[in-house]
């Protein structure tokens, strides 16, 4: 029997695994034979479906997606070799057809599951590896790398940011004054004046990769651009606790106003997610990653609120 991911976007592609059948019969008929099989993620962007035992199929969901194939094969490649943890390897990359009027890619299949569904337990050594991770990323050659979708300011998403906090302050999840003061220190923060640096941009729960409670690969690099270094550090809020944040931290190699804007960027990243997927204002489609949102939004309140108080 043939599935579709849930929806979460009105305007999302129909995807399935008979589509995805003969868009590998016939564009890759070397593959043809393959089992295809859906891969459940609590991803937004792009479906999932593995072929055969070695390979995955990534689908964009959304029309205006086909970027993100794009960049996966055109810079996973430049930026592997200078990484600590496995990344997605690209095998081919598909045209649109079958119906589909996306292009699309195969890659190699990597063992594991995702943070959020096998957590990480060796915690601090996964702090440290992810931010050595986020610190290599940096230093690759970033020239003609394309602009990130978190590369810029934070402060892009005030409109989005507050309303969230009205509303998820009105239906008693969160302090929306503590919030509110949270998110307004970080529009007062010195903006990134430096040279654009490679981030991959969504540094969550899902995007990792675990075995046996260790951290192993980082995934889905749609994201993947270049800009201001501070989204990259949303990892230690959305993914880390107080007691490994500082952990995170120092292999990151980052200063404190960089720090301090990923700070708001995990404040911004998790009240959208909870505003938009959840299901107390929005439309429910992915409770995952609305709990990763939540979760995030806990960190960095429970964190500032003792400073703020004094």
């Amino acid at each position: 029997m043939s599935s579709s991911p849930a929806k979460m976007h009105a305007d999302e592609l129909d995807i399935d695994e008979a589509l995805v059948a003969r868009l590998v019969a016939e564009q890759f008929p070397r593959w043809g034979g393959l089992a295809v099989a859906r891969v459940a993620s609590a991803g937004t962007d792009n479906a999932m479906y593995r072929l055969g035992g070695d390979m995955v199929v990534r689908l964009p969901r959304l029309p205006g997606g086909a970027r993100q194939i794009d960049k996966e094969h055109r810079w996973l490649p430049h930026l592997a070799p200078h990484l600590p943890l496995a990344v997605p390897t690209p095998v081919a990359k598909g045209e649109p057809g079958a119906g589909y009027a996306l292009p699309w890619g195969v890659y190699e299949w990597l063992d594991g599951e995702n943070a959020y569904d096998a957590p990480l337990t060796e915690l601090r050594d996964a702090a440290d590896e992810l931010g050595r991770f986020v610190a290599a990323l940096r230093k690759v050659d970033a020239v003609g790398g394309p602009p990130s979708w978190r590369g810029g300011p934070v402060g892009q998403h005030d409109d989005y940011v507050r309303t969230a906090i009205r509303d998820l302050g009105a239906a008693g999840v969160l302090d929306p004054t503590l919030a509110t003061a949270v998110w307004e220190e970080t529009l007062r923060l010195p903006q990134w004046d430096g040279t654009p640096v490679w981030l991959h941009g969504d540094l969550l729960p899902g995007n990792l990769l675990t075995s046996s409670g260790r951290l192993t690969a980082v995934i889905d690099f749609g994201g993947i651009g270049v800009g201001d270094p501070a989204a990259d550090t949303l990892a230690a809020w959305a993914v880390f606790g107080a007691g490994t944040r500082e952990a995170f931290r120092a292999a990151a190699d980052v200063d404190d106003a960089t720090w301090a804007r990923g700070r708001g960027w995990a404040l911004c990243f998790g009240l959208m997610a909870e505003h938009y997927y959840g299901a107390i204002c929005g439309n429910g489609t992915n409770p995952v990653l609305a709990a990763v949102g939540m979760r995030t939004v806990d960190e960095v309140l429970t964190e500032r609120s003792g400073d703020l108080a004094g």
